[in-house]
């Protein structure tokens, strides 16, 4: 699935002012505390299949053998927006989100990480942007638009490498 480079497919909602101090007005506190409990309880768990079943009370979507390491912390406002592909690998204390607060609008949107894909440590994948198949994100790199299938995406700014 190839989409142009630093296209991210976000939906935009206008608001007075700062956006994080209205967030009760995007999403209802009780599915925010659920969401909450379950990722929190999942960045601690043990077991890779405990951790899948974790993340999935949360109606997001995780495939078949994806190992989520250590602390890794996913969106808990719309975790159902979050899409884990088979096999793929999100490594310690790795951040994936689906949304973002910011001054006089939020925005939210798919993001989805391809099968067999790899988030190094430390990273940080944002709302709307697509992991291809077999792509590797290195450690700590800011992931701000998409990775195509079998590339190597590094650093801060992101940059594509040929692997």
């Amino acid at each position: 699935m190839a989409f142009p480079r630093g296209a991210r497919r976000l939906e935009r909602f206008t608001v007075k002012g700062n956006s994080l101090a209205q967030w009760r007005n995007a999403r209802n506190p009780l599915t925010v505390a659920w969401n909450f409990f379950f990722i929190q309880l999942s960045r601690f768990a043990p077991s890779l299949r405990l951790k899948r079943l974790l993340l999935r009370c949360t109606g997001m979507k995780v495939g078949h053998g994806a190992a989520v390491g250590q602390m890794a912390s996913f969106d808990f406002f719309f975790p159902e927006l979050i899409e884990l592909g088979e096999d793929c690998i999100i490594g310690f204390n790795a951040t994936i989100l689906s949304h973002e607060f910011l001054q006089g609008e939020w925005r939210k949107g798919r993001t989805k990480i391809g099968r067999n894909a790899l988030v190094g440590a430390n990273s940080t994948v944002l709302a709307g942007v697509v992991l291809g198949e077999n792509a590797i994100v290195s450690a700590m790199t800011l992931v701000n638009a998409d990775v195509p299938d079998n590339a190597f995406a590094e650093g801060v700014p992101m940059r594509l490498r040929k692997r």
